[in-house]
């Protein structure tokens, strides 16, 4: 039976209410100024869909709709919100969705997306790794 509750909040949709130190988070990304303010006056709409064996994380607002199409554990190629090409890998641990970003320069993103019945709780964490010279 617990299985089961672990997936109620597939196709569940999600509004975002508050951030905390988002716009800095954006500006260490190397967001610009243009794209930062207009992310900063949007609140979106986040709805995970699964289709089969895969997963679609919709993100989607007045300024912009993203789609993550995803399977558990499988590397994909992805764009990062500064344009960056990434390899992501997401992974489930039971209602938590996380998913991490690693870019060639060596900077490495998580984003950690908790579920609940009511909201969802997300944490964005950079790191940035030194590359051989």
């Amino acid at each position: 039976m617990a299985a089961a509750l672990e997936f109620d909040w597939i196709g569940k949709r999600y509004k975002l209410v508050d951030t905390v130190n988002f716009d800095e988070f954006m500006k260490a990304l190397g967001v610009g100024l243009i794209t930062r303010k207009a992310a900063n006056a949007v609140t979106p709409t986040v709805e995970l869909r699964k289709e089969g064996d895969v997963y679609n994380l919709v993100t989607s607002s007045t300024f912009k709709t993203t789609e993550v199409k995803f399977k558990p554990g499988e590397e994909f190629d992805e764009d990062r919100a500064d344009g960056a090409k990434v390899k992501s890998v997401c992974t489930f641990e039971g209602n938590t969705l996380k998913q991490i970003q690693k870019a060639a320069d060596g900077m490495e993103v998580s984003y950690i997306r908790e579920f609940g019945p009511e909201e969802m709780k997300a944490v964005s964490i950079m790191e940035i790794g030194l590359l051989d010279s």
